[in-house]
Protein backbone atom coordinates (compact mmCIF):
# COMPACT_ATOMS: atom_id res chain seq x y z
CA UNK A 1 0.00 0.00 0.00
CA UNK A 2 2.90 2.67 0.78
CA UNK A 3 4.79 1.47 -2.40
CA UNK A 4 1.54 2.71 -4.28
CA UNK A 5 0.78 5.67 -2.16
CA UNK A 6 4.75 7.07 -3.50
CA UNK A 7 3.96 6.03 -6.57
CA UNK A 8 0.86 7.75 -7.14
CA UNK A 9 2.67 10.49 -5.52
CA UNK A 10 5.78 10.67 -7.96
CA UNK A 11 3.83 9.73 -11.15
CA UNK A 12 1.10 12.99 -9.76
CA UNK A 13 3.97 15.38 -9.11
CA UNK A 14 5.65 14.31 -12.79
CA UNK A 15 2.76 14.85 -14.37
CA UNK A 16 2.07 18.25 -12.97
CA UNK A 17 5.47 19.60 -13.41
CA UNK A 18 5.04 19.07 -16.99
CA UNK A 19 2.03 20.95 -17.65
CA UNK A 20 2.70 24.10 -18.58
CA UNK A 21 0.84 27.19 -16.94
CA UNK A 22 -1.42 28.58 -19.71
CA UNK A 23 -3.19 32.40 -18.11
CA UNK A 24 -6.66 32.73 -18.94
CA UNK A 25 -7.74 34.64 -21.21
CA UNK A 26 -11.08 37.19 -21.21
CA UNK A 27 -14.03 35.66 -22.01
CA UNK A 28 -12.90 32.11 -21.46
CA UNK A 29 -15.80 29.96 -20.52
CA UNK A 30 -15.12 26.35 -20.86
CA UNK A 31 -12.25 24.60 -19.12
CA UNK A 32 -9.57 22.99 -20.95
CA UNK A 33 -10.21 19.57 -21.52
CA UNK A 34 -8.65 16.66 -19.72
CA UNK A 35 -5.48 15.82 -21.05
CA UNK A 36 -5.19 11.84 -21.29
CA UNK A 37 -2.42 9.50 -19.93
CA UNK A 38 -0.23 6.76 -22.38
CA UNK A 39 1.09 3.83 -21.64
CA UNK A 40 3.13 2.50 -24.16
CA UNK A 41 4.75 -0.83 -23.68
CA UNK A 42 7.32 -2.48 -26.12
CA UNK A 43 7.74 -6.40 -25.97
CA UNK A 44 10.31 -8.19 -27.15
CA UNK A 45 9.55 -11.94 -28.22
CA UNK A 46 12.43 -14.66 -27.52
CA UNK A 47 13.81 -16.53 -30.56
CA UNK A 48 11.79 -19.34 -31.48
CA UNK A 49 8.72 -18.53 -29.35
CA UNK A 50 5.08 -18.61 -29.32
CA UNK A 51 3.60 -15.35 -30.48
CA UNK A 52 0.22 -16.62 -30.65
CA UNK A 53 0.56 -17.13 -26.40
CA UNK A 54 1.20 -13.54 -25.63
CA UNK A 55 -1.71 -12.28 -28.60
CA UNK A 56 -4.32 -14.91 -26.93
CA UNK A 57 -3.58 -12.89 -23.70
CA UNK A 58 -4.15 -9.96 -25.12
CA UNK A 59 -6.82 -10.75 -27.26
CA UNK A 60 -8.81 -12.73 -23.97
CA UNK A 61 -7.53 -11.57 -21.02
CA UNK A 62 -5.98 -8.16 -21.21
CA UNK A 63 -8.52 -5.82 -23.96
CA UNK A 64 -11.47 -7.40 -22.39
CA UNK A 65 -10.57 -6.40 -18.99
CA UNK A 66 -9.37 -2.98 -19.85
CA UNK A 67 -12.32 -2.12 -21.45
CA UNK A 68 -14.73 -3.46 -19.21
CA UNK A 69 -13.07 -0.90 -16.98
CA UNK A 70 -13.39 2.47 -19.29
CA UNK A 71 -10.60 1.89 -21.73
CA UNK A 72 -12.36 2.46 -24.67
CA UNK A 73 -9.24 2.19 -27.09
CA UNK A 74 -6.41 -0.11 -26.57
CA UNK A 75 -3.64 -0.49 -29.48
CA UNK A 76 -1.60 -3.48 -30.40
CA UNK A 77 0.73 -3.15 -33.03
CA UNK A 78 3.71 -5.06 -34.95
CA UNK A 79 6.19 -3.66 -37.24
CA UNK A 80 5.86 -2.82 -40.39
CA UNK A 81 9.00 -4.67 -41.69
CA UNK A 82 9.39 -7.44 -39.09
CA UNK A 83 12.55 -7.38 -37.11
CA UNK A 84 13.90 -11.37 -35.46
CA UNK A 85 13.08 -11.22 -32.66
CA UNK A 86 9.67 -9.82 -33.24
CA UNK A 87 8.32 -7.01 -31.51
CA UNK A 88 4.74 -5.95 -30.15
CA UNK A 89 3.69 -2.79 -29.26
CA UNK A 90 0.77 -1.90 -26.84
CA UNK A 91 -1.15 1.62 -26.30
CA UNK A 92 -3.22 2.31 -23.79
CA UNK A 93 -4.93 5.55 -23.34
CA UNK A 94 -6.41 6.28 -19.36
CA UNK A 95 -8.19 9.47 -19.02
CA UNK A 96 -5.78 10.83 -15.94
CA UNK A 97 -3.24 9.09 -13.31
CA UNK A 98 -5.63 8.22 -10.90
CA UNK A 99 -7.45 5.88 -13.87
CA UNK A 100 -4.12 4.56 -14.56
CA UNK A 101 -3.64 3.57 -11.28
CA UNK A 102 -7.44 2.02 -10.55
CA UNK A 103 -8.06 0.55 -13.60
CA UNK A 104 -4.81 -1.24 -12.79
CA UNK A 105 -6.19 -2.81 -9.55
CA UNK A 106 -9.25 -2.95 -10.73
CA UNK A 107 -7.97 -5.38 -13.82
CA UNK A 108 -5.87 -7.61 -11.59
CA UNK A 109 -8.21 -8.44 -9.47
CA UNK A 110 -10.98 -9.20 -11.98
CA UNK A 111 -12.35 -13.03 -11.51
CA UNK A 112 -12.56 -12.84 -16.01
CA UNK A 113 -9.18 -11.91 -16.26
CA UNK A 114 -7.61 -14.05 -13.22
CA UNK A 115 -9.55 -16.92 -15.61
CA UNK A 116 -8.85 -15.48 -18.75
CA UNK A 117 -4.98 -15.05 -18.03
CA UNK A 118 -4.34 -18.39 -16.54
CA UNK A 119 -3.17 -19.99 -19.75
CA UNK A 120 -0.70 -17.07 -20.20
CA UNK A 121 0.66 -17.18 -16.72
CA UNK A 122 1.08 -20.77 -16.28
CA UNK A 123 3.75 -20.44 -19.13
CA UNK A 124 7.15 -22.48 -17.70
CA UNK A 125 10.12 -20.16 -17.66
CA UNK A 126 11.94 -22.30 -20.30
CA UNK A 127 8.85 -21.54 -22.34
CA UNK A 128 8.61 -17.58 -21.91
CA UNK A 129 7.47 -15.52 -24.80
CA UNK A 130 9.21 -12.66 -24.79
CA UNK A 131 12.96 -10.95 -23.31
CA UNK A 132 11.32 -8.23 -21.51
CA UNK A 133 8.96 -5.48 -21.78
CA UNK A 134 9.64 -1.85 -21.50
CA UNK A 135 7.04 0.73 -20.72
CA UNK A 136 6.88 4.40 -20.57
CA UNK A 137 4.36 6.98 -19.61
CA UNK A 138 2.99 9.98 -21.63
CA UNK A 139 0.89 13.14 -20.62
CA UNK A 140 -0.70 14.14 -23.43
CA UNK A 141 -0.30 17.82 -25.17
CA UNK A 142 -2.63 20.66 -24.58
CA UNK A 143 -3.31 20.71 -28.25
CA UNK A 144 -3.96 17.24 -28.28
CA UNK A 145 -5.37 16.11 -24.99
CA UNK A 146 -7.08 13.03 -26.12
CA UNK A 147 -6.34 9.99 -28.78
CA UNK A 148 -8.20 10.48 -32.71
CA UNK A 149 -8.53 7.19 -33.79
CA UNK A 150 -8.63 6.26 -36.91
CA UNK A 151 -10.80 5.09 -39.82
CA UNK A 152 -10.02 0.51 -39.39
CA UNK A 153 -9.07 0.72 -43.57
CA UNK A 154 -5.52 -0.59 -43.94
CA UNK A 155 -3.12 1.74 -42.61
CA UNK A 156 0.19 2.41 -41.82
CA UNK A 157 1.59 4.26 -37.90
CA UNK A 158 4.46 6.07 -37.73
CA UNK A 159 6.06 6.20 -34.36
CA UNK A 160 8.16 9.31 -33.97
CA UNK A 161 10.15 10.29 -30.89
CA UNK A 162 12.43 13.25 -29.95
CA UNK A 163 14.73 13.21 -27.32
CA UNK A 164 16.05 16.46 -26.23
CA UNK A 165 19.29 18.00 -24.72
CA UNK A 166 17.45 19.70 -21.54
CA UNK A 167 14.22 19.34 -20.24
CA UNK A 168 13.58 23.23 -21.23
CA UNK A 169 14.72 21.85 -24.93
CA UNK A 170 11.73 19.45 -25.06
CA UNK A 171 9.38 22.08 -23.20
CA UNK A 172 10.29 24.50 -26.61
CA UNK A 173 9.81 21.34 -29.15
CA UNK A 174 6.27 20.81 -27.58
CA UNK A 175 5.44 24.69 -28.40
CA UNK A 176 6.50 24.30 -31.59
CA UNK A 177 3.87 21.62 -31.67
CA UNK A 178 0.98 24.44 -30.68
CA UNK A 179 2.47 27.45 -32.58
CA UNK A 180 1.57 25.69 -35.89
CA UNK A 181 2.57 22.32 -36.17
CA UNK A 182 -0.65 20.92 -35.67
CA UNK A 183 -2.30 22.55 -38.44
CA UNK A 184 1.19 21.66 -40.89
CA UNK A 185 0.74 18.08 -40.18
CA UNK A 186 -3.11 18.17 -41.14
CA UNK A 187 -2.30 20.21 -44.63
CA UNK A 188 -0.16 17.32 -45.04
CA UNK A 189 -2.39 14.48 -44.55
CA UNK A 190 0.11 13.13 -41.77
CA UNK A 191 -2.94 12.23 -39.24
CA UNK A 192 -2.02 12.47 -35.36
CA UNK A 193 -3.15 9.75 -33.65
CA UNK A 194 -1.65 10.79 -30.25
CA UNK A 195 0.97 13.51 -28.81
CA UNK A 196 3.05 12.85 -25.61
CA UNK A 197 5.11 14.22 -23.19
CA UNK A 198 7.31 10.91 -21.57
CA UNK A 199 6.86 11.95 -17.90
CA UNK A 200 8.33 8.34 -16.93
CA UNK A 201 10.65 6.17 -18.60
CA UNK A 202 13.51 5.77 -20.01
CA UNK A 203 15.85 8.11 -22.24
CA UNK A 204 14.27 11.09 -20.67
CA UNK A 205 13.94 14.12 -21.32
CA UNK A 206 11.47 13.25 -24.94
CA UNK A 207 8.22 12.92 -26.62
CA UNK A 208 6.55 10.57 -28.41
CA UNK A 209 3.94 11.05 -30.67
CA UNK A 210 2.12 8.76 -33.89
CA UNK A 211 0.95 9.56 -37.64
CA UNK A 212 -1.24 7.63 -39.59
CA UNK A 213 -1.49 7.37 -43.43
CA UNK A 214 -2.93 4.65 -45.77
CA UNK A 215 0.42 3.52 -47.18
CA UNK A 216 4.23 4.15 -47.02
CA UNK A 217 3.75 6.22 -50.04
CA UNK A 218 1.55 8.84 -48.19
CA UNK A 219 3.79 8.81 -45.63
CA UNK A 220 6.39 9.99 -47.87
CA UNK A 221 4.39 12.57 -49.69
CA UNK A 222 3.47 13.84 -46.50
CA UNK A 223 6.79 14.52 -45.08
CA UNK A 224 7.97 16.10 -48.27
CA UNK A 225 4.77 18.29 -47.97
CA UNK A 226 5.25 19.20 -44.31
CA UNK A 227 9.14 20.09 -44.69
CA UNK A 228 8.00 22.55 -47.92
CA UNK A 229 5.41 24.06 -46.34
CA UNK A 230 5.79 27.51 -46.15
CA UNK A 231 4.87 27.76 -41.98
CA UNK A 232 7.08 25.20 -40.96
CA UNK A 233 10.21 27.26 -43.02
CA UNK A 234 9.01 30.35 -40.73
CA UNK A 235 9.20 28.12 -37.82
CA UNK A 236 12.23 25.96 -38.55
CA UNK A 237 13.93 29.80 -38.48
CA UNK A 238 13.04 30.98 -35.29
CA UNK A 239 15.65 30.82 -33.04
CA UNK A 240 13.55 30.19 -29.96
CA UNK A 241 13.16 26.52 -31.39
CA UNK A 242 16.62 26.26 -32.31
CA UNK A 243 18.25 22.76 -30.61
CA UNK A 244 15.22 21.53 -29.28
CA UNK A 245 15.90 18.09 -30.62
CA UNK A 246 19.32 16.41 -30.48
CA UNK A 247 17.99 12.37 -31.86
CA UNK A 248 15.04 11.45 -33.71
CA UNK A 249 13.65 8.17 -33.54
CA UNK A 250 10.89 6.39 -35.40
CA UNK A 251 9.26 2.88 -36.41
CA UNK A 252 6.85 2.48 -38.62
CA UNK A 253 4.23 -0.58 -37.30
CA UNK A 254 0.48 -1.72 -38.53
CA UNK A 255 -2.16 -2.54 -36.16
CA UNK A 256 -2.77 -5.69 -35.61
CA UNK A 257 -6.20 -7.56 -36.74
CA UNK A 258 -7.62 -7.21 -33.13
CA UNK A 259 -6.24 -3.62 -32.12
CA UNK A 260 -8.96 -1.38 -31.49
CA UNK A 261 -6.39 1.89 -32.68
Amino acid sequence: MKRRKFLQSSLTVAAVAAVPIVPAMAGDKLPAPQKEIYEWREYEMRFGSDQAQLENYFKTALIPALNKYGVATVGVFKEWSPSEPAKFYLLTPYQSLDDYLSVAIKVKADADYIKNSAAYNSIPADKAVYSRFTSSLMLAFDGWPKIVVPSKESRLFELRTYEGYSEDAVRRKIKMFHDGEFAIFKRAKLNPVFCGEVVAGDKLPRLTYMVTCNNMEERNKGWAAFVADPDWKKLVSDAQYANTISKISNTFLVPTTYSQV
